[in-house]
């Protein structure tokens, strides 16, 4: 039978309950329910006047606007005021009523400005979900997983100049000075000298890595803080590099937010600082972070760094360098025709280096295959710090090792493919670094309050109940735990 006139519905009135029309497996009303969010109050208190001015936005309201746009990656705030006017779950989530207007979307810019812009207010929420994490017995920070990615930022590819910039001090920089000259007076070498200054009391270009450094780098002039980021022969952006750790279960554990431009294994340093009190036993990376500093830095703390198998770099028809055998108690290295490379010098990098004897090496059938030096001089160097590499080299071929480096994809990996594909972190439309650590913490807070909420959804169970679940289910192998959690991004 055919309907006619359906739409003679949108004039009546009627008498309904906002929570009626919120579905009770909603994923609002979910995260809602996961935590206590009175904590807010506490954070921002002494960002507001206790008895001047007129009455300010409820903060939680203010602080659930962006929750909301970064849990369904909305591109933008003015996107997302739109979607809360039609949307009532958005409206319940706030607290808001049917025929409330809606906050203007300019409102929490004009709040981070005044009033949270210079502070740690969301990594301190981030925290604080963390925190409750924790509470559950859910993180294990026995085994991390440490990488990074490229967000692009709000700028311009043609709007840019070149300048002059120092790089910044290595973290390891004084102690390898003081192990490079410790070295060097072993050997009965002379201590390095400080690089001269030259008359405008600049340091003077060089090929080592120091705080005095100078390089031409690209800038943008819409976003001066990103970097440069070239990945590949066709990707080259202004980006900013969000470095984060995660446990083996998906929990984010900490975050960094630097310019595009810098290697990890500069800004890994900021983000160990974050986690490294947590309880880890292993960490695992990528061989972006396979350097003899980060390597020292970790089995000095007590632990396992577990980084992959590195091709060598050797021009091909050549010997590489694992054919040269490297003799501890002589220290020097024989080369594939038993012949002797000595001690020569201790660079500034911290390499030490072994040069061939030209005139024997001249007459060298292998000459070919060894180098292409026009005394006939083989070089191979080896950095001060070598026997913390040959420990990780240990480490990775212990048992067990290759299988924990695979649960990468699952991890780290997956977090950051979620992140971008269902929470806007392609590409953000906010400028300054400040922004942007405040759009990484309260979309890695989203992500971590999101998993919780469906955990809790998944098991039916109050908080109470949810500890001594937990607690269980922490004692089983990884591999039925994961199917037992079901847990998802």
């Amino acid at each position: 039978m055919l309907t006619q006139n359906s739409d003679k519905k949108r004039d009546q009135l009627q008498i309904f309950c906002m929570d009626d029309l919120v579905p009770q497996d909603h994923l609002l009303r979910l995260v809602d329910r996961a935590i206590d969010w009175s904590f807010i109050y506490d954070l921002v208190q002494d960002k507001y006047s206790i008895d001047t001015g007129r009455p300010s936005m409820d903060p939680v309201m203010l602080i659930k606007i962006p929750f909301i746009q970064y849990l369904y990656g909305i591109r933008s705030m003015r996107q997302t005021m739109k979607e809360i006017e039609v949307n009532v779950a958005y409206r319940w989530f706030l607290g808001l009523e049917m025929t409330d207007k809606v906050p203007h979307f300019s409102t929490f810019g004009k709040n981070y400005a005044r009033r949270f812009r210079d502070t740690n207010l969301f990594e301190q929420i981030f925290t604080h979900i963390l925190e409750q994490c924790y509470k559950f017995r859910l993180v294990d920070p026995g085994e991390v997983f440490v990488d990074a990615t490229h967000v692009k930022a709000c700028a311009n590819n043609k709007k840019m100049q070149k300048r002059i910039a120092k790089e910044e001090a290595l973290f390891y920089e004084e102690l390898l000075k003081k192990e490079i000259n410790k070295d060097r007076s072993l050997h009965e070498k002379r201590p390095l000298k400080d690089k001269d200054k030259d008359d405008s009391g600049d340091q003077p270009p060089s090929s080592g890595s120091s705080s005095t450094e100078q390089k031409t780098i690209k800038s943008s002039t819409t976003d001066p803080e990103s970097g440069w980021f070239r990945k590949g022969e066709h990707k080259h952006v202004f980006a900013y590099a969000v470095e984060a750790a995660c446990d083996k279960n998906g929990w984010i554990l900490g975050y960094t937010v630097n310019p595009g431009n810098l290697h990890d294994s500069r800004t890994f340093k900021g983000l160990y600082d974050k986690i490294k009190e947590i309880g880890i036993r292993t960490l695992v990376a990528d061989a972006g972070y396979k350097t003899p500093a980060i390597a020292k830095l970790l089995i000095d703390d007590g632990i396992n760094p577990l980084f992959p198998y590195k091709r060598p770099m050797t021009k091909e028809g050549f010997f590489r360098k694992h054919e040269f055998v490297y003799d501890e108690y002589y220290d020097c290295y024989i080369c594939p025709n038993n012949k002797t490379l000595k001690y020569s010098t201790t660079n500034r990098e911290g390499y030490r280096e072994y040069k061939s004897c030209g005139y024997i090496c001249e007459t060298c059938p292998y000459l070919k295959q060894c180098t292409e030096s026009k005394e006939h001089v083989k070089l191979v160097t080896r950095h001060i710090w070598e026997p913390y590499m040959e420990m990780c080299e240990d480490i990775r071929q212990t048992q067990g090792m290759k299988e924990l480096y695979g649960h990468r994809k699952e991890t780290i990996e997956r977090l950051f493919g979620t992140a971008k594909e269902n929470h806007g972190f392609r590409y953000t439309q906010l400028i300054g670094k400040a922004r942007m650590e405040m759009k990484v913490g309260l979309t890695f807070t989203c992500m971590n309050l999101k998993k919780l909420a469906k955990m809790q959804q998944r098991f039916g169970l109050l908080k109470v109940n949810l500890t001594s679940l937990a607690s269980e289910i922490t004692k089983k192998p990884y591999k039925q735990r994961k199917s037992v959690l079901g847990l998802v991004a």
